[in-house]
């Protein structure tokens, strides 16, 4: 078999977490996912910070993709971090958060472990690009 069949699929959780109740973005990214050959599981809406983490970690996903409009940007995607970190998952997950971040809150978040930020507007072969150059490569 050569290399190429025998790497998985990149796989991505697209997570809504917090009170935001807006998620068609979440879906068409979670679709434009999927049609670009990455397995994708969508965690639904209202998610705990925790709840994400465990989805994460019992998926085993390459990617978590944030999606959070709520401006609870700042609270809610440090506590995912950190539950990643707590089970040594952060290293190997590549973090990635789409919606509205207010420019002067992307250093924070960057320092903290979030890899990209992509706004309203965003290209989504650009985010495709983005995680197909970043996942982490597993076997």
């Amino acid at each position: 078999m050569s290399a190429e069949q025998t790497q998985r699929p990149i796989r991505c959780l697209v997570a809504k977490v917090g009170l935001d109740g807006h998620d068609r973005g979440a879906h068409v990214i979670a679709r434009a996912f999927r049609d670009a050959g990455f397995e994708v599981v969508y965690s639904g809406l209202h998610r705990s910070p925790d709840e994400v983490v465990q989805a994460a970690v019992q998926e085993d996903v390459d990617v978590l993709g944030i999606s959070i409009l709520s401006g609870a940007h700042n609270t809610l995607v440090p506590k995912i971090l950190d539950g990643l970190d707590e089970y040594g998952a952060l290293d190997d997950t590549l973090v990635i958060v789409g919606g509205i971040v207010p420019d002067k809150d992307e250093d924070e978040l960057r320092e903290r472990g979030v890899s990209a930020i992509f706004g309203p507007g965003a290209s989504m072969d650009d985010t495709i690009e983005f995680v197909r150059e970043n996942a982490p490569e597993r076997e």
